[in-house]
């Protein structure tokens, strides 16, 4: 009975064999098929993710690009305005300069015309003086001496407004470059407003 036990044991667990084995085939199967099955869901993720990936890494370069490019057009409109404001400021140094030119020019000039009306009213005393002393009479000479004064305050008034109409014309003449970068400035700071 032991023995028949055991040929019977024998015998079930032979039967039983390909049973367990046609199981553990179809475990394998079914294993095999849910890791094939897990294995293309996990590419398919990650196919996704490196899409994703892709698609941010577009647009942060993108993002880059339009930085940059907005930084390069700052730096160009910085760059434009300074070279701007540089050419501005040497036209304001070159008017000071050409004011300064008409002004000494002027002011020899006028140096000049004085320094020749007072040698002209210096011989004009001379001849007065040697004049004076060849008189005769008393009335004479008070005749004489009235008509020197006479004639040196009508030069006299004549030279002043000479002279006082020279100086406006040359103060105009000399504030006229400076008057005219003041009108470039406003009509250009007027546009940029």
């Amino acid at each position: 009975m032991a023995r028949a036990r055991t040929v019977a044991g024998g015998q079930a667990a032979a039967n039983a064999a390909p049973a367990a084995e046609a199981t553990v085939s179809k475990m394998q199967a079914a294993t095999s098929e849910a890791a094939e099955e897990m294995k293309e869901a996990a590419v398919s993720v990650a196919d996704e993710v490196v899409e994703a990936a892709g698609t941010q890494v577009t647009k942060a370069a993108s993002g880059i690009e339009a930085s940059q490019l907005q930084i390069n057009e700052g730096i160009t409109k910085t760059m434009k305005t300074a070279e701007e404001v540089v050419a501005f400021s040497q036209g304001n140094v070159e008017a000071l300069i050409k004011s300064g030119q008409i002004w000494s020019a002027g002011m020899q000039d006028l140096s000049k015309q004085m320094a020749s009306s007072m040698q002209a009213s210096y011989e004009e005393a001379m001849a007065a003086f040697k004049a004076m002393t060849s008189v005769k009479s008393l009335k004479e000479a008070v005749d004489l001496q009235v008509g020197f004064a006479r004639s040196a305050v009508e030069k006299s008034m004549t030279e002043s407004s000479k002279y006082t109409d020279a100086s406006i014309k040359l103060a105009e003449q000399a504030i006229a470059p400076i008057s005219s970068r003041m009108t470039m400035a406003v009509e250009k700071f007027s546009k940029t407003a």
